[in-house]
C-alpha cells in the first residue's frame, strides 16, 4: 500500500518553499564561489562565506530587499539544519494548523518570521556600530530557529502536561519544559561554538511568539460561559512569562516582566487583563491540560478534533446544546407530572362540592324538602 501523507495546505506549501529556497540559495552560492575560484579571487575560501542578500538577511545589504525578512526563515545553509526545520514544519505545522485553522496559523508564522529577523537585523547593526566589526554587518541571518522556538511556545500553551518519552522511556520530559531547554541549548551553543545568530533568533522567536499568543491571537471562547464570540490572547496564569522558567526563577522574572507589562499597559500597547479574563483563561488552560498530544508519526488522528480547534468547539457546542435540551425536557416532564398529580388530588378531594348533582325522585318532594342538596347520587 503506498504511503499517504495527509498534510494541511499551508504546511504543504511551507515545506515546498523551504526546500526550493534552500536549494536555490545553495546553488547560487556554489555558482558564485566557483566563478570566484576560476577567476583566481582570494576571497573564494568556501561557499558558506558567500552572502545572498536577496534571499537571506544581511544587515549591510538587505535593507534594499524587504521581503527577505520573510524568506530568510525558510532558507537553511546545510542539510542537517534543513532536515530539522523540515521535521519541525512537517510535524508541528500539521498539528498547529489543524488546531488553529490555516488563517490563524498563517498569522502566527508571519509574526515568528518577520519580528525575529527584524530584531536580529537591528542587533547586528548596533553591534557593528559599537564594535566597528565589518563582519557583523555582513553576517548572514537565516534559518528556522525562530520558527522552532515559536512552535515550542505554542505546544506549551496547547498541551503543557503531555510527556515526551525519549530512548525507550529512559528520558521523559514534559512539553512545558521544552522552551526553556531550547533557549538554554542555543544560548550555550552561541557562547561555545559561536552560533550567535541561532541564539538571537531563538530568543527573539520565543519572545515574539509568546507576546502574540499571550495578548493578540484570536481564540475560541469557552462555550459553557457567556464570553465574547472572539477572545484575544491567553490570560491564564500558567501561560505567564515566568512559568516558562524553573521554579526558583519565578519570583525575579515575575517582578521584571510585571514591571515591563505595566509600562506597556501605560503606553497602551497592551490591554490589561480583567479578573474575568484570567478566570476564563485558567478554565481553558485546565481543559487543554486534560488533552494529550496525538501521535505525530502517523495520520490515524487526522479525523480527530484537536483541542482548541474549530471542529472541537463545534462538537462542544453540540454537546452543550444537547445537555441544555435534556435539562429542559427533564424540567418540563417533572413539572407536568407535578401538575398532573395536583389535578388528580384536587379532583378526588373536591368531588363533594364540584362533582355532585342533586336528584329527587317523583313523589318524594315533600320528604326530600330542602335536603336534596345534601343527599346526592353520582351519575
Amino acid at each position: 500500500m503506498p504511503l499517504r501523507i495527509n498534510l494541511p495546505p499551508l504546511t504543504r506549501i511551507l515545506l515546498g518553499v523551504l526546500l526550493a529556497l534552500s536549494v536555490l540559495t545553495g546553488a547560487l552560492r556554489y555558482r558564485i564561489w566557483n566563478a570566484q575560484r576560476g577567476a583566481g579571487d582570494d576571497r573564494a575560501s568556501q561557499p558558506s562565506s558567500i552572502v545572498i542578500p536577496f534571499l537571506t538577511v544581511v544587515p549591510q545589504l538587505s535593507i534594499f530587499y524587504p521581503w527577505v525578512f520573510v524568506t530568510a526563515t525558510l532558507v537553511e545553509q546545510n542539510l542537517f539544519a534543513l532536515a530539522i526545520t523540515a521535521a519541525t514544519i512537517f510535524y508541528g505545522g500539521k498539528y498547529l494548523e489543524r488546531a488553529w485553522s490555516s488563517p490563524e496559523f498563517a498569522k502566527f508564522l508571519l509574526v515568528v518570521s518577520v519580528v525575529p529577523n527584524a530584531l536580529a537585523f537591528a542587533t547586528y547593526i548596533v553591534w557593528f556600530a559599537i564594535a566597528g566589526d565589518v563582519l557583523r554587518a555582513m553576517t548572514t541571518i537565516c534559518g528556522g530557529v525562530a520558527l522552532q522556538a515559536g512552535f515550542l511556545v505554542a505546544f506549551k500553551q496547547l498541551v503543557p502536561e503531555h510527556t515526551v518519552t525519549i530512548a525507550k522511556g529512559i528520558v521523559q520530559i514534559r512539553v512545558k519544559h521544552f522552551p526553556a531547554l531550547f533557549l538554554l541549548a542555543t544560548t550555550l551553543s552561541g557562547f561555545i561554538f559561536g552560533t550567535d545568530v541561532a541564539a538571537f533568533l531563538a530568543w527573539y522567536g520565543f519572545l515574539s511568539s509568546w507576546t502574540f499568543l499571550r495578548f493578540y491571537k484570536s481564540s475560541f471562547p469557552d462555550l459553557s460561559t457567556s464570553q465574547q464570540p472572539t477572545l484575544k490572547g491567553d490570560a491564564s496564569e500558567t501561560f505567564a512569562f515566568a512559568y516558562f522558567f524553573p521554579d526558583p526563577l519565578h519570583g525575579p522574572i515575575a517582578t521584571i516582566s510585571g514591571a515591563i507589562y505595566n509600562i506597556l499597559v501605560a503606553l497602551r500597547i497592551c490591554t490589561p487583563f480583567s479578573d474575568y479574563d484570567i478566570s476564563a483563561g485558567n478554565s481553558r488552560a485546565e481543559a487543554r491540560g486534560e488533552a494529550g498530544l496525538p501521535s505525530l508519526l502517523n495520520n490515524r488522528n487526522a479525523g480527530v478534533a484537536l483541542p482548541g480547534s474549530a471542529r472541537a468547539e463545534a462538537e462542544r457546542r453540540r454537546a452543550l446544546a444537547l445537555k441544555a435540551l435534556d435539562q429542559r425536557l427533564h424540567a418540563a416532564t417533572s413539572k407536568a407530572q407535578s401538575a398532573g398529580q395536583a389535578t388528580v388530588s384536587t379532583a378526588a378531594g373536591g368531588s363533594s362540592v364540584l362533582g355532585e348533582t342533586s336528584f329527587t325522585p317523583e313523589g318524594h318532594d315533600d320528604r326530600a324538602g330542602g335536603g336534596g342538596g345534601e343527599q346526592s347520587s353520582h351519575s
